[in-house]
């Protein structure tokens, strides 16, 4: 018998909003208040979400960011900088000793990436588990989607969705990007470059490691499109039923106290 999980569709929010929703999710499901659930959200305005321990002196193009309206934020959970703009974004809340949940990180990965497969098959598109040979190279790079990690999705070779997983009180929290459209020259606008000629160098290789859903279709994805495939998709994929939930009063009230108090506080997004 299948698992019934809760999803919210939390169409688009501001990107502090969206990273209190996340955490509030994770301290309920905690609390064993709600069941596991998936939650599919849009940026408004677009955010530059920074990874855990990432630096932003010397990394982060901060005037950048604010030329183009864009908001950073810092996330709890680890990897390099993500430009929402354009895009789908899941999160998946699961406690650690469900059963559906292997006990590593990079297994948990994969469980949950399935649904991302099926997402991109339901667009009729070819995804693969990108599954790096040897040990990962890490690089000095600052931006997230210039190399795929393990179990992430590659279409046609190319990086096609970006995520990073935290484990707190006994939750996984994983989130990540399915970018619709990208706008590279405005993604590296977000980056510090020695010069303007590495910055060049960095745009044009990018276009070899990543790919944006509407580069590869032969039809136009719309956001409410790519919502439909992936809500069926991480259904199939770990083979349980959503269902719709509504976030209660109680809940948005936590999720405005911490949008206000922590993510939208200098202390917590520039602290590195």
């Amino acid at each position: 018998m299948e698992d019934t999980w809760y999803f919210i569709d939390s169409g688009r929010c501001h990107p502090a909003f969206n990273m209190a929703m996340d955490e509030t999710l994770l301290q309920w499901h905690s609390k064993g208040k709600l069941p596991p659930i998936i939650r599919f959200y849009g940026w408004q305005p677009a955010g530059l979400s920074l990874g855990y321990f990432q630096r932003v002196e010397g990394k982060i193009d901060v005037e950048g960011a604010k030329k183009h309206g864009v908001e950073l934020v810092r996330r709890l959970t680890g990897g390099r900088a993500v430009l929402h703009d354009q895009e789908l974004t899941y999160s998946v809340i699961v406690s650690e000793s469900h059963g559906k949940m292997p006990k590593t990180v990079k297994e948990a990965y994969l469980v949950i990436s399935k649904g991302l497969l099926e997402g991109f098959r339901n667009l009729e598109l070819q995804a693969d588990f990108a599954i790096p040979e040897g040990k990962l190279q890490s690089t000095d790079s600052a931006v997230c989607f210039e190399e795929p990690s393990w179990y992430e999705l590659i279409v046609e070779g190319k990086k096609a969705a970006g995520s990073a997983q935290t484990r707190q009180k006994g939750v996984i929290l994983q989130h990540g990007s399915i970018p619709l459209n990208v706008d590279n020259n405005k993604l590296y606008d977000m980056f510090v470059y020695p010069n303007d000629k590495l910055k060049a160098r960095a745009i044009r290789a990018f276009g070899d490691k990543a790919v944006a859903i509407n580069q590869l279709s032969k039809t136009k994805i719309t956001f409410e499109r790519a919502k439909e495939a992936f809500k069926e998709g991480f259904s199939d994929g770990l083979q349980v039923n959503l269902e719709s939930y509504t976030p209660p009063l109680e809940m948005l009230d936590e999720v405005h106290e911490l949008m206000e108090t922590k993510y939208k506080s200098d202390k917590w997004n520039y602290s590195r």
